[in-house]
This record gives C-alpha cells, structure tokens and sequence, in this order.
C-alpha cells in the first residue's frame, strides 16, 4: 500500500537534503517532484496542484530553526497537510438510534458483502452492540449465500427472504424483525452494478426512504483509483451519504483514493479493510495514514492491534512461567495464534518505522508459521508442556508427521530454547532492577 508513492516522495526529499535553507527555487524543484508522485498515485490534478500550492506557502512563510533541516520541515508540513486532505481526524460511525440502521451501497465487486460480515463483527466485538444483517441484494446470485457464509463466521444472524425480490420490503421486515427479536444494529447489504445507471440508483434512494437509515455508508475498491472518486461523488449527488469504506489497500493500490475521496465528496472516510479475514477492518486514521505514506511507519496502530489480543490475566500467568523457567511449547504455540489475530504479517512489519522499506521486497507470507505450526501440533501433549524429552526419536517422529525434515524440527528447538533462555534473562533483570530500586537507602 502506497509503496511507490512513499518512494517518489522521499526521491523529492532528496533535492532538500544537504541545503542549509529553504529558498524559492529548491522548494519548487522539490514540490514539482512532489506533484508528479500524486499524479502517478492516480490523485486528482487539481488537488494535487492545491496541495502543493498550500505546502510551498507554508513552507515559505516558515524561519526554518537551525536544529531542523529543511527537508525534515517540508516532511512536517507534508504531514499535516496531507493528514488534513485527508480528513484531519478519524469519524466514527454513528449509533445512536435503536435499532441503528446502516445501509452500505457501492458498485458490484467493491467489497460491499465482505465489508459487511467485517462490520457486523466489528460492531459486535469492539462496540458491544448485537448487529443483524440483512441479504438485500437479491440479483447477485451469489450474494446471499456469500452473507450467510460470512454471518456463521462471526456469529451474526443474517436475515432472508428467500425469493422474495423486493429490496424495500425486504428491508422494511428486517428492520420490524430486529425490533421484535432485540437486535440493536441492522447492517443492510444492497445490489451493486458494474457501472453506476439510474435503475440501481432508484432502487438503494428506494431503500434509504423506506428505512431513513442512521448512516449510509459508501464502499468503494481503492485499486480502481481515480475511477473511485468520480463513482464517490456520483453516489453522494443522490444518496448524501455519511461517510466512504476503502476496500483492498492490502492489493496493488496507488492511493489515489484515499488522499483524493475526501476533497471531493466532502464526506470522511470512516474504515478501511485489507484482506479477507474478518477483523481485516480498521477505523481511518488520516494522520497515521500521513506517516505511512511518507515512510514514517504507524507504530500506534500496531500498538492497538497487540492490545486487543492482550489479556491481562494470561500475561500474568505467561510471566510467572518465564520466571519459574516453565515457558513451554503450549505458550508458544498461544503466542503465535495471537500474532496471526493482529493481521497480514507484512502489513504490521510496515507499521514499525524504517522497516517498511526494508521488507519492500521481501516475500513475507501470511503461512509463514505453518511449519511451525505443524511441527509442534506433531508433538504429544507431554512433549509440548515438557520439550525436555525431545530426543533424537521423538525429533525423528516429529519431523515424518509435520512433513518437515529433522532438521527443521533442530532448528526450532534451538531457537525455541535460545528464546526461554533470554525470555528467563529479561525477567531475572527486571527482577533486579526493582529490588535495586526498593532497597532502603542508607
């Protein structure tokens, strides 16, 4: 994800590196680098040129301190104003009726269906709420089997009316169903065409009259660049939505969208998903969105994805194993499905400072762990919880049932003891560290 906009960016940089002060002449060779980076982002010409324009006079209204170079303070006036094209701070959505009725609209193949079960569980597990969805697109064939398939995943009932082809009325008994069983969230998922025609757009302004929904919410696929905007504005002329869903910034995606939707509907993005999995959903952060295309990386983000995985009680009991030098494959094991929960693996390495560049090139696939996976699951349950008896045979053993060599299983018992022993270290220093702290001083 904005890949090669972040390396044309600090290709821009470059021109302001080594000068002593901003003048007229390197700020405009480096925003003209700057503008060509958008335009090849697939970012709207006139908001580009805009953007630039606004930086160049910051830029040049600033008494540059003689702690910051130049280029570290066009990267901070970059910052800001890209966070502010973007939106300047993230937008919730809003929940406040009962049942709260969301109704998603946008083209066929946007992501619409995927994006709902996301929601739902969204809505479910980080919101409290007990959301039902609604299969309202009733022509794609697929499209209500695709719905319950993604319910059963997240637990969430999904409502249906079988044959019946009436989006309205559909919609209309959903919302009475929801009252009646205590559901206090209805996600409806509507048709979507291959292109924008008056037929679909009668149909969802159809909807929206009938339900008064409490928010609309529009996905578009951030792969179809500017194409995205221009499918924005013509559903909000007629919708008035309340806010965008960017869909599939894990692909080969410019990031035209992103830095260009808001600008011209006026409407924040709300979410974004990557990947398929169904906490693959994160509220839209203009500002860490900011860092992340300028090479800055998004460790908050990361921060919050490692908390909710975090359970306090566990950590307690894991540090006590530690202590007690009990640390065993079971934990591990546990540490690694809690890694797997956060996300894409190459997505969270980005999210660290510096090392996006780094792993650019890197294949880092998301079954990276299986092997490991498979070895430990190939362990007896006394192997697991006492890697002690781990001897030649049983490594043997291990190796023909995972479908791995022997030499893998050496190579992870070593590292596996390599990292009790330093695991053992950290907390015997830690140990020491507060007794030297709370001894009394004489």
């Amino acid at each position: 994800m904005f890949e090669n906009l972040s390396d044309k960016l600090d290709r821009a940089f470059k021109n302001l590196k080594g000068e002593g002060r901003i003048t007229d002449i390197n700020v405009a060779e480096t925003l003209k680098e700057v503008r060509k980076a958008l335009l090849d982002a697939d970012v709207n010409y006139k908001i580009a040129k805009e953007f630039t324009d606004r930086v160049k006079e910051k830029a040049m209204g600033m008494n540059v301190l003689t702690a910051v170079k130049p280029s570290e303070m066009l990267v901070k006036i970059m910052h800001d104003e890209l966070a502010a094209l973007m939106g300047g701070q993230a937008a919730d959505i809003s929940l406040k009726a009962n049942p709260a009725i969301i109704l998603i609209a946008g083209l066929q193949g946007s992501g619409k269906t995927t994006f709902c079960g996301k929601l739902a569980n969204y809505l479910k597990t980080k919101k409290g709420r007990s959301p039902l969805l609604v299969a309202g697109d009733v022509y794609r064939p697929a499209a209500i089997e695709q719905l319950k398939i993604l319910g059963d995943q997240v637990s969430v009932p999904v409502y249906t009316e079988g044959d019946h082809k009436n989006p309205v009325k559909i919609a209309e008994n959903a919302i009475t169903h929801a009252k009646m069983h205590g559901f206090n969230t209805v996600i409806i998922d509507t048709a979507g065409r291959l292109a924008v025609d008056q037929e679909m757009m009668d149909e969802i302004a159809a909807v929206k009259k009938a339900v008064n929904p409490e928010e609309i919410l529009f996905v578009v696929d951030s792969m179809t660049g500017q194409d995205a905007v221009n499918t924005a504005r013509e559903f909000n002329d007629r919708l008035d939505f309340n806010g965008v869903v960017l869909t599939k910034l894990d692909g080969d995606t410019r990031g035209g969208a992103a830095i260009s939707i808001m600008s011209v509907v006026h409407k924040p993005i709300k979410f974004i998903g990557s990947g398929e999995k169904m906490e693959a959903l994160d509220i839209f952060h203009p500002e860490r969105m900011a860092d992340r295309i300028l090479g800055m990386g998004d460790i908050v983000s990361l921060v919050e994805k490692a908390q909710e995985q975090y359970d306090e009680e566990e950590a307690r009991k894991l540090q006590k194993k530690i202590a007690r030098n009990q640390f065993d494959f079971n934990d591990f094991i546990s540490q690694i499905q809690q890694i797997k929960k956060m996300g894409n693996l190459k997505d969270l390495a980005s999210m660290i400072p510096g090392v996006s560049k780094a792993i650019r090139n890197l294949d880092i696939d998301d079954d990276a762990f299986k092997s490991i996976e498979a070895i430990i699951y190939s362990m007896t349950p006394e192997e697991r919880s006492n890697p002690a008896v781990l001897n030649g045979n049983r490594r043997m053993r291990i190796a023909k049932g995972s479908g791995t060599d022997i030499q893998e299983v050496n190579r992870l018992i070593k590292q596996f003891d390599e990292t009790r022993k330093m695991m053992k270290m950290m907390t015997d220093k830690n140990k020491m560290t507060k007794m030297m702290r709370n001894a009394p001083r004489r």
